[in-house]
């Protein structure tokens, strides 16, 4: 209404499909127009068409009160007219002092294109007294590109005429029908702002209580709707035009050769065209697109009468689709219409042939394909379904039931020799990753060696379209290597399966990151360790994972990396986190790593009973499968828990009994064993190779030297001690390894005394990685807000001798819970948000 009243064009064009309210909207308009001109009405669309055009008009002009001369009146008006009858007729209208609106409703009824432009030679001699509104269901033969250049053309159509939220509620209001807003906003989408179609929805829930309930179950079959379709639509459609509307009413969306493909039909695109030129509910899904679908109502009306008039054709349309979709490569509409036909054997092997293996692995039954294939018969007889049922049940979690089905492909458990390349390499993956559910590494190494190889002869533009078979292969690959022992090369094979796996495949990648974080932390690479993890969990961030599958193992990673840099609270942080998140069969990685990372925080806090019996807890819970580098990191971490509590030859019986002796980790152990009862000079000899070893991870490093500095103390050799605390602390600076240092430091801290060079870098070792998180922005200083009470500086200079909360309580002979008190308000008072930022802030200002 309102860019009807505010246009001057000259020409305006209200088109849409039948029932969508062109011409109530113009008689609306043209009924707050009167006062400003006549209006002369035409109805285009009455039966009777013996009345020449011209004469019609001449009729209604003067039946709008204009004063028409009886010599044009008079004339003969047979189609065509003759040019003097227009040139009359324009002289006529050119005199007029007010201007007129001559409104045809109903153009697309007017045969021909002579009429339009006899009319438009009029418009022409006559603008700006005349203005016409053609309202029709496609757009009249006018030369509109000229009249759209010019800006003298308005367009009123389909999507201009479809109701909104506010005005259908209005339509429904005047039956008396009020819809809930989830509802309304449903009914909305489903008829597509139509008015008729809300109109008759309207009245099928007039005087119904329970509308909002049976809103839902009206469809485009409804007694009523359908009347409307078959009497506006399909009534006036030939019946070839009508079989073939009925054949494609099972595509959802399709272009002009899919329907060729679906009907049979050669004509399929000039039928297409056509209809939607006459808005007869077949319109493109976008502006410019040669994929068209139907009005939803009228598609839901089209399949009905197909399911009624010929259902057995029902799934030979279906089949005709799903093979059109698996020529083209689209495999999730192929197996779709094949699930619609019931032929699950196509389904099963377009998913195989499309090497989609892998996407029903990584996403299940809550993909786009696992959905469609949720109701897979697993009896078929076939290999396609036996691999598809298989790579379903993995997904679920149900390793035996994926192990049945394997079998039941090849009940010998024997290569895949001979088969479709394509059956190979989902047969050989779904080993691997079945393998991998078992933790059986040597399997899956031997089965992803051959799959390796069957990858390589797949063609490469399904490999290009399925990165996700390779990333898999790694990810399985790199789990294996690292159970094993092997972690260097399961850090180069998950870095492989990070690179190769793209924006579709986040969640293994996430799960390779995970992983990676983890040895690089235990490899003492915290920074890489962290921005590993903190990618994981953006990546899950960003891509809206489910909570089930949101990052557990990059918390505990992170935990890691904090309680390595002795920042005991913000490990409390992501172990609240990790535990919170981590289902009962979590990854044994994931449990593992929690349960040590929890036990080094506890000993941190002086619960070394309830740090010993976590150690315990977790040496025994699924050994099997965890990877040996952390398994024999947790029997480490017990052995040094023992030494610390005075247990040292249970601690040296214990470290005695680990299958791999020579290892660099156990030797520094032994060592620490073997000074903690006494035997000194045994421990120099065991660390002697380890203190020579060339790419010694830094935390072996740091470890050996710390060790050796206790043994030179204990010697009473203060050089050696000092020159072994310094190589430690060279070693643990660049990644601030602070928490190996404090736990030896109540034994090392003397050596800093006469020492500038070595209190020096246990200040640099301090100050190392703090605040890595920061936002970049330059430091203007700190501030002194408030002066540190006396007891205030008691705790700070606790906290800067990294002693933790029990131990200042213990000295100052206060509460916890006081500590806690007076370093929330140090924390106020030098506008800090963490202990380590605070300690800096106050180094910074000289308060220490």
């Amino acid at each position: 209404m309102n860019r009807l009243s505010g246009s001057d064009a000259p020409v305006t064009v209200v088109v849409g499909p039948p029932g969508s309210g062109k011409t109530q909207l113009v008689a609306s308009w043209v009924t707050e127009a009167r006062a400003s001109g006549a209006v002369a009405w035409i109805n285009l669309e009455d039966d009777d068409r013996s009345c020449p055009f011209w004469t019609v008009i001449v009729e209604a002009l003067r039946d709008a009160g204009l004063a028409i001369s009886p010599s044009v009146a008079a004339s003969p008006v047979s189609s065509p007219v003759d040019r003097s009858f227009l040139v009359r007729l324009a002289a006529e209208l050119s005199r007029l002092r007010k201007p007129v609106l001559v409104v045809l409703d109903g153009v697309s009824d007017l045969a021909g294109s002579q009429w339009a432009a006899e009319l438009e030679f009029v418009l022409r001699h006559t603008a700006p007294l005349l203005r016409l509104v053609l309202i029709g269901r496609w757009d009249p033969p006018l030369p509109t590109h000229r009249y759209r250049l010019a800006g003298r053309l308005l367009e009123i159509r389909s999507a201009d005429l479809a109701f909104t939220a506010d005005e259908a509620a209005k339509l429904l209001g005047l039956h008396g029908v009020h819809l809930s807003p989830a509802k309304l906003a449903s009914l909305l989408e489903h008829t597509e702002g139509w008015a008729a179609g809300l109109r008759l929805f309207a009245m099928a829930l007039q005087g119904r209580e329970d509308a909002d309930r049976i809103v839902d179950t009206i469809t485009g079959n409804e007694a009523t709707i359908a009347e409307y379709f078959f009497d506006e639509v399909l009534r006036v459609q030939p019946d070839d035009v009508r079989s073939f509307l009925l054949d494609i009413s099972v595509l959802d969306t399709f272009t002009a050769e899919l329907a060729e493909a679906v009907s049979g039909r050669a004509d399929a695109r000039g039928i297409l065209t056509d209809l939607e030129r006459r808005n007869a509910f077949v319109q493109p899904v976008a502006e410019y697109s040669t994929v068209y679908r139907f009005h939803r109502l009228f598609a839901e009306l089209l399949l009905a009468q197909l399911l009624c008039a010929a259902p057995e054709r029902l799934r030979v349309l279906h089949r005709r689709a799903a093979a059109w979709f698996a020529e083209r490569g689209q495999t999730a509409d192929a197996v779709a219409h094949a699930v619609k036909a019931g032929d699950w054997d196509a389904a099963a092997t377009v998913v195989i042939e499309h090497y989609a293996i892998g996407r029903l692995l990584i996403d299940g039954r809550t993909g786009g394909i696992g959905r469609l294939l949720h109701q897979l018969p697993t009896d078929l007889e076939t290999p396609q379904v036996a691999l598809v049922a298989a790579a379903l049940a993995l997904a679920d979690g149900s390793a035996a039931d994926c192990a049945q089905h394997l079998w039941r492909l090849r009940p010998d458990g024997g290569a895949a020799a001979g088969d479709d390349p394509a059956v190979t390499l989902s047969d050989l993956l779904l080993r691997v990753m079945l393998a991998d559910a078992y933790g059986t590494e040597e399997q899956v190494l031997s089965c992803s060696a051959a799959a390796e190889q069957a990858l390589a002869h797949a063609p490469p533009g399904q490999l290009a379209r399925h990165p996700e078979l390779s990333v898999l292969l790694l990810a399985a690959k790199g789990r294996a290597q690292s159970r094993q022992g092997a972690i260097d090369a399961a850090a180069v094979t998950f870095t492989r399966a990070i690179a190769k796996a793209d924006p579709d495949n986040q969640y293994p990648r996430i799960e390779c990151l995970e992983h990676l974080a983890v040895i690089e932390a235990h490899r003492g690479r915290l920074g890489h360790a962290e921005r590993l993890a903190e990618e994981a969990i953006d990546i899950a961030e960003r891509c809206g994972l489910e909570a089930a599958r949101r990052p557990v193992t990059a918390h505990a990673a992170l935990a890691w990396v904090a309680m390595e840099r002795y920042d005991v609270d913000a490990t409390g942080h992501h172990l609240r986190i990790a535990g919170q998140r981590r289902r009962s069969d979590a990854d044994p990685l994931t449990t593992a790593t929690i349960a040590l990372v929890k036990a080094r925080r506890l000993q941190a806090r002086g619960e070394l009973r309830g740090a010993a019996e976590l150690l315990d807890e977790a040496e025994r819970t699924d050994g099997r499968r965890r990877p040996r580098w952390l398994a024999r990191d947790i029997v480490l971490a017990r052995a040094r828990l023992m030494i610390t509590v005075g247990r040292a030859g249970d601690a040296l019986r214990l470290v005695s009994a680990l299958p791999a002796p020579a290892h660099h980790a156990v030797r520094v152990a032994h060592a620490a064993a073997l000074v903690g009862v006494g035997d000194a000079e045994p421990a120099r000899e065991l660390l002697r190779p380890v203190l020579v070893a060339v790419g010694l991870p830094s935390p072996v490093a740091v470890d050996a030297w710390l060790v050796m500095a206790t043994v030179a103390a204990h010697d009473g050799d203060t050089e050696e001690a000092r020159s072994a605390l310094g190589h430690a602390l060279r070693h643990a600076i660049p990644e601030a390894q602070r928490r190996a240092v404090h736990q030896v430091w109540a034994q090392l801290r003397r050596l800093l005394r006469d020492d500038d060079e070595l209190a020096e870098q246990h200040r640099v070792l301090q100050g190392a990685g703090r605040d890595s998180g920061g936002s970049g922005a330059p430091d203007t200083g700190p501030i002194l807000v408030e002066p540190l009470s006396r007891r205030e500086m008691e705790v700070l200079q606790g906290i800067a001798a990294m002693l933790p909360t029990e131990e200042i309580a213990a000295r100052l002979f206060v509460s916890i819970n006081t500590v806690k008190t007076h370093v929330r308000s140090i924390l106020r008072k030098l506008s800090a948000s963490r202990r380590n930022e605070a300690v800096r802030r106050a180094r910074a200002l000289g308060l220490i």
